[in-house]
């Protein structure tokens, strides 16, 4: 790592809930709202490109642990804010707390892990695992 992230460095996204961020089982009654594996991704999307500025060229970071709580829905036509913050940067690891908001609550929060890895020996790893 060129330098480590201070504790409170922040990540945000802002972005407008679309029926591609949202459930595929609306039916029944059941309203479209915005689904938790897209929140997951667009939160873990938000935490990666926080820590770009930190990395050497050759170091990406990866999800290694996820906890969250998904609280409240969000229909198409929602604005929704992504917000992580650096609250633990140990060896390899950076641990952040994040959050999405809409215009009105809180949708989610939780905690999230990413470790800094090699790309080198990153992809020697997965090569290993594709031959057979």
């Amino acid at each position: 790592m060129k330098s480590r992230p201070r504790i409170g460095t922040m990540g945000e996204l802002r972005f407008t809930v679309e029926p591609k961020h949202c459930i595929d089982f609306a039916s029944g009654g059941m309203p479209t709202v915005f689904s938790t594996p897209q929140m997951i991704g667009l939160l873990e999307r938000t935490s990666r490109e926080s820590l770009v500025a930190f990395l050497d060229e050759n170091e990406r970071s990866v999800g290694v642990e996820l906890e969250i709580k998904h609280l409240a829905p969000a229909p198409p036509g929602s604005v929704v804010t992504l917000s992580t913050r650096v609250i633990q940067s140990d060896g390899p690891y950076v641990t952040f707390h994040i959050e999405a908001r809409d215009e009105q609550e809180l949708l989610a929060r939780g905690i999230h892990k990413r470790a800094v890895i090699r790309v080198e020996s990153f992809a020697k790893r997965v090569a290993r695992k594709t031959k057979g």
